[in-house]
């Protein structure tokens, strides 16, 4: 499968959005609506990426920080394209990035009951951590030397 992964703008919001409403273990509410996505976008410039294929949306990856964290959402490919290295290559990308402007460490949070999810994470090299909710986890990738195992004590 050829595919191209680029920085997201908010021409991408209909077919993102459509993906993220589609993807099960993906959170999509009112924090997704366009304004919000814009001003995420805004707050963290060249860090959230897409992929496409055939001039079609295949994949995302949301990407923020608060400066000494950052934080990735919204990991979604679509069904057709899954199990080709797509979802770790967005993620990839992320950390690349982050590492590039100072960040070592990242965190994820996966919805408890997102099965699915959970074994991409951990077989891409995550682990489980516990920060305290109970719906969400944190991960963060400990086989990757640049970055911090550290988990936020405040529950986010």
């Amino acid at each position: 499968m050829d595919f191209e992964i680029r920085e997201m703008t908010m021409d991408d919001y209909d077919e993102a959005a459509a993906l993220w409403q589609a993807t099960d273990g993906v959170w999509f509410d009112e924090d997704d609506e366009p304004e919000k996505l814009c001003a995420y976008l805004r707050r963290n410039p060249g860090l959230s990426y897409v992929a496409c294929s055939g001039g079609k949306l295949v994949g995302t990856v949301l990407c923020g920080h608060e400066a000494r964290r950052g934080y990735l959402h919204h990991l979604a490919v679509l069904p057709e394209s899954r199990r080709k290295g797509l979802g770790s290559s967005l993620v990839d990308h992320c950390l690349r990035k982050l590492a590039d402007i100072g960040i070592p460490q990242c965190n994820i949070y996966v919805l408890g009951d997102n099965e699915q999810g959970r074994r991409f994470w951990a077989a891409t090299g995550w682990e489980k951590a516990t920060t305290g909710r109970t719906r969400l986890w944190s991960c963060v990738p400990p086989s990757r030397s640049q970055h911090s195992a550290a988990i936020p004590r405040s529950g986010l």
